[in-house]
């Protein structure tokens, strides 16, 4: 059985989301944010010292980071995920991998950061927005013909890179981003998708 601690409105749905693809067995524990700061509650800092989301029980192991737990469900559960060391694509899939918790969060974090300090952030703005465009027009010229980041499936990066994917959608760049909002109405309207929401608690 693997467990997800689950936070809403949180990293951790694509978690929920492969695991519905998969169609395995797992168990959520849910957590809500503090309505007024919006922080993860303390509960989480029994599981983990850090006290963020997603983590996951697995294995007898706990695990943190997104990205390492999608590579461990992945080769436990579904290699055809993560393509093959001896294909061309696998180190395209290991780049996206890297860039969606370490370049593409960046800026998309800095932006929320920066955004709480009213007008003492003012002079930080132009160049978060100019790294904001940089790395979504990256994500939408890496998407191939099928929709897809690096196979012609759903592989581990799609799954990664949804979130910020969907952080520019609902930042309004759907127009100027048009493979990336394909890609998100796409993985949307995926049931397995639709199911992890629901098992989320709707967040």
């Amino acid at each position: 059985m693997i467990t997800v601690h689950h936070l809403n409105r949180s990293r951790s749905h694509r978690i929920l989301w492969l695991l519905e693809e998969l169609d395995l067995d797992y168990h959520v524990i849910r957590y809500e944010r503090d309505a007024k700061t919006n922080l993860a509650p303390p509960e989480l800092l029994k599981i983990h010292p850090l006290g963020k989301s997603p983590v996951v029980e697995m294995d007898g192991e706990t695990v943190i980071e997104s990205a390492a737990i999608i590579e461990l469900i992945c080769s436990h559960y579904a290699p055809q995920m993560i393509p093959l060391h001896s294909r061309p694509e696998f180190i395209r899939h290991t780049e996206l991998m890297h860039f969606a918790e370490g370049s593409a969060m960046t800026p998309i974090l800095l932006n929320l950061y920066v955004g709480a300090l009213g007008e003492a952030g003012a002079p930080l703005h132009p160049r978060i927005q100019q790294q904001l465009a940089s790395h979504f027009a990256f994500m939408n010229s890496q998407l191939r013909p099928s929709g897809h980041f690096v196979l012609d499936q759903l592989s581990a990066a799609d799954i990664l890179l949804s979130f910020p994917a969907e952080i520019a959608i609902r930042m309004g760049r759907g127009e100027e981003y048009p493979a990336l909002a394909a890609f998100v109405e796409t993985i949307q309207n995926r049931p397995a998708y639709e199911r992890a929401f629901v098992r989320g608690g709707g967040a």
